[in-house]
């Protein structure tokens, strides 16, 4: 999924690092944009996004048969904009935007096919990021709705069913990349208070519970941070003129963003 020019997407790419390449593998039922995606018990699931008509709900994608399911219950409301996070065994969709307003979390069980609201954040949010690290979900960045948020991080405890605040980013943002690398949460790119792209990176630290800059990338862009074969990757995105097709891969040892050879052949966020 995605945004190609200004229309939705529905297709989907795989990468091999085998042959060193993107493949094409079965489309989403439904073309759509700021879609949310997540995994659980081998299983891909999207959650939401929105084709500048309507915003849509859940389905699920089954590895081992290429192919996209529509059984997966549907969210209390159909949003766009939303964090999806497995822990525990559940996934959680948090946040999001209805078409009216910021919304809140909710929680799915895959054993139930069913999704429980969940306690309320402490501030509303849209196109945030999420990461769950040392037991806790953590909640960044994004925007209330009307403007980019300059709040601090949230945490939830899925123990007491609480959320606390935790420090704020070095810089507010939407749409960034986020994810879980050797022990730190690292949240890149997307778009600032201004609208503007943003190249630069972060880290968060759970032991000194402090955000600490890390190299830029080479370039802004709104993108996916993933973790691929121990190696941490920006990949593809919009630098708010092009779509982007280059990856970026981050060194920990030189803090350092270089260019990969692969490529993927969408570019699309």
């Amino acid at each position: 999924g995605g945004w190609t020019r200004d229309d939705p997407s529905c297709l989907v790419e795989q990468f091999c690092p085998d042959y060193n390449e993107w493949r094409t593998s079965a489309r989403m039922v439904n073309k759509r944009g700021n879609v949310s995606v997540g995994t659980l018990d081998g299983f891909i699931y999207t959650v939401g996004g929105e084709d500048n008509i309507r915003c849509y709900s859940s389905v699920e994608y089954n590895p081992d048969t290429d192919s996209w399911s529509t059984d997966v219950a549907p969210l209390s409301s159909p949003r766009s904009g939303v964090c999806l996070v497995a822990m525990d065994q559940y996934l959680y969709a948090i946040g999001g935007h209805d078409g009216i307003t910021a919304i809140n979390t909710v929680e799915y069980d895959p054993k139930m096919n069913t999704w429980t609201k969940q306690a309320a954040m402490l501030t509303r949010r849209t196109k945030a990021v999420a990461a769950v690290l040392d037991g806790y979900l953590y909640v960044i960045g994004g925007n209330d709705g009307d403007t980019v948020l300059n709040s601090p991080v949230e945490r939830y405890n899925p123990v007491d069913g609480t959320w606390s605040i935790c420090a704020h980013m070095l810089s507010p943002r939407e749409n960034a990349g986020c994810t879980v690398y050797l022990g730190h949460i690292y949240v890149a790119g997307g778009k600032d208070e201004l609208n503007l792209e943003l190249c630069g990176a972060e880290r968060f630290d759970p032991e000194t519970m402090r955000w600490t800059p890390v190299k830029r990338m080479r370039s802004k862009r709104q993108m996916s941070l993933v973790v691929f074969n121990g190696a941490l990757l920006a990949v593809g995105g919009s630098d708010g003129t092009t779509n982007l097709k280059t990856i970026e891969a981050y060194s920990h040892e030189t803090n350092h963003f270089g260019s990969m050879k692969s490529k993927h052949p969408g570019g699309r966020v």
